[in-house]
């Protein structure tokens, strides 16, 4: 999907965090989303079985989508299927893009993990990704990182591609100011939502307002990870 030429954007791309009751995190999304401006949720849940992520899916996707934001499953082209999720994103030893994108259609998003590699992107883009992320721009304490981007790699991205693409690793409200400035269509964010000492409305609020002073905040609702109306 070719990002809008219309308005360049940079819209923020929320991760659940490694670990969560459904029931009690519903309340932490509903004030996220009130906060502002979100283009996904991605649930990712690395040590749950099956069933717990299915009982996440089923508590969280309907307070996302019902707000036209689009819900992603981590790592599970099956289970994104099964559930009928928005999409899937797929990791770099994950599922090949190819086989996710067999299980998903043609009308679903496949992101894909490009870390810090353009030839890798490009590749992805190529094969029919709907956006590629790369990373880890920053230090996480979510995850470690196995390779380090910065932000000309966005840069470069923007200014020769149609394809958009999500910044991912330590971003903060503080820091990501170089990120939108070079381009990028997408802010992942985990920490700095769900541990925000003011919570997560004014952590979306505040990400908004970096959007909105480089002059990338979006004036519309109901699009998604994409750049396509759903819905």
């Amino acid at each position: 999907m070719q990002r809008s030429e219309a308005q360049a954007t940079t819209r923020l791309y929320l991760i659940t965090p490694p670990a969560l009751d459904p029931d009690r995190f519903a309340k932490e999304l509903e004030e996220a989303l009130d906060g502002g401006d979100v283009a996904s949720l991605q649930l990712r849940l690395k040590d749950c079985d099956d069933d717990a992520v299915r009982r996440a899916a089923k508590v969280l996707k309907p307070i996302a989508q019902d707000r036209g934001v689009a819900f992603i499953m981590n790592d599970r082209p099956d289970l994104a299927a099964e559930l009928d999720c928005d999409g899937v994103h797929v990791g770099e030893e994950d599922m090949p893009y190819a086989e996710a994108r067999r299980l998903l259609g043609p009308d679903h998003i496949v992101g894909v993990t490009c870390g810090a590699s353009r030839d890798r992107a490009i590749t992805a883009a190529e094969a029919g990704a709907d956006y590629v992320a790369f990373g880890a721009f920053f230090p996480s304490a979510t995850k470690a990182a196995k390779h380090h981007a910065d932000s000309e790699l966005l840069r470069d991205w923007s200014e020769t591609t149609v394809v958009p693409c999500c910044a991912i690793g330590g971003i903060t409200q503080e820091n990501c100011g170089p990120l939108v400035e070079a381009g990028a269509d997408f802010l992942a964010v985990i920490s700095a939502i769900w541990s925000h000492p003011r919570g997560p409305r004014i952590a979306v609020a505040e990400f908004n307002e970096v959007f909105a002073r480089y002059g990338r905040a979006v004036t519309y609702t109901g699009v998604d990870a994409t750049g396509a109306h759903r819905g």
